[in-house]
């Protein structure tokens, strides 16, 4: 019964982390042989594991890619960033609108299904109108302050920094808008970057390095 009632809990709420297979591109079929080392490191997709992660395609699309704009796609998310962020979301340290909701009826084992199955998958990127100014100067914004925690430019998700690159500019610009706002907490070394880069380009700053993110389609067009 609590398996069926998280089932159908998930498939009426959306917004399940943050940061598309029908719209695959070739220029993304040919690298990043990290993220798939990654991928080959989890443990094989169990069908348990493949039937809870379906209760999530509602709103983050089919394999956990997004067809956006505020909802993060989530294929390809280390196992680790999206353990910590579900455990977050269930013991109410991470706010959200219906996460922590929906995270309480998930088990650990419950999510280290889900994990396993969406760090096999592909984050498959949609083409996003994005400021080609702000691209500009975000991407320098992002060499600055952002590089060494965020490396290929957001592609990699390495010690919990999540995949940026191609994630949705909305849901970039809400999250770093919560980040500014302290609504959500920030590792030290990240709280120091940000509020450096705001208070040296004030908050039209956020917006710069979200559309530099959202930009990132090819790793090799950096």
């Amino acid at each position: 019964m609590k398996y069926l009632r998280t089932s159908a809990l998930a498939m009426a709420c959306c917004g399940l982390l943050f940061t598309a297979p029908a719209f695959a591109d070739k220029d993304d079929d040919k690298g990043d042989k990290k993220e798939k080392k990654s991928a080959a490191a989890a443990k094989p997709v169990t069908p348990r594991g493949l039937m809870l992660a379906n209760t999530c395609v509602g709103c983050h699309g089919q394999g956990g890619s997004s067809l956006g704009p505020a909802t993060p796609t989530i294929a390809g998310m280390a196992v680790d960033t999206f353990t910590d962020a579900m455990k977050a979301y269930r013991e109410g340290k991470r706010p959200s609108t219906v996460m922590g909701r929906l995270a309480k009826g998930y088990t650990d084992e419950d999510i280290a299904e889900m994990a396993n199955y969406f760090v096999a998958q592909k984050f498959v990127r949609v083409a996003q109108k994005t400021d080609p100014e702000k691209v500009k100067i975000g991407k320098k914004l992002h060499k600055d302050n952002c590089e060494k925690c965020h490396e290929d430019n957001g592609f990699k998700d390495e010690d919990g920094s999540s995949i940026l690159a191609g994630q949705w500019l909305p849901y970039l610009q809400f999250q770093l808008a919560d980040f500014n706002a302290k609504k959500r907490e920030m590792p030290e070394k990240m709280a120091k970057r940000l509020n450096a880069m705001v208070k040296d380009g004030g908050d039209k700053s956020l917006d710069e390095v979200a559309h530099f993110y959202a930009s990132q389609q090819d790793k090799k067009a950096k």
